[in-house]
């Protein structure tokens, strides 16, 4: 549950600004508030994903302890789309259980997003930053 909430949270999915290829891809890099995993979120089909792009050591032995021995490269985000303004809604591997659930991302402003992630009624939210 805990990478749910935190893959949810991660599918920031603002378009960067910066006009360089460097500056695209370090905008669209997002952290969880433990910065124990960053996401770089990325157009895919009609929608975004969002590919692990870093991980501690904590969440690496986690992930491999679910049955996910490769955390980093992994794509956990798939098919978020904007379901309403500034509201994105998708799917999230959750390498830590092995499965996969639905999450919802709320932008707040350019370099805030509240995600939300629920299993068996029970939900969370944590609030990602943009890596600068």
């Amino acid at each position: 549950m805990k990478y749910a909430l935190q893959a949810a949270l991660a599918a920031s999915l603002l378009s960067p600004s910066p006009t360089s290829a460097q500056g695209a891809q370090q905008g669209n890099v997002w952290r969880n508030p433990q910065n124990s995993v960053q996401v770089r979120i990325d157009p895919c089909g009609k929608g975004r994903c969002g590919v692990v792009v870093w991980a501690n050591d904590k969440a690496k032995a986690d992930s491999a302890r679910g049955g996910t021995p490769n955390l980093v490269g992994m794509n956990l985000f798939h098919g978020f789309r904007e379901v309403k303004s500034n509201v994105w809604e998708g799917k999230v591997f959750v390498p830590d259980l092995n499965r996969t659930f639905t999450g919802t991302l709320t932008i707040k402003n350019q370099d805030t997003a509240v995600a939300r992630g629920c299993m068996l009624m029970i939900c969370k939210s944590q609030t990602w930053t943009r890596v600068r």
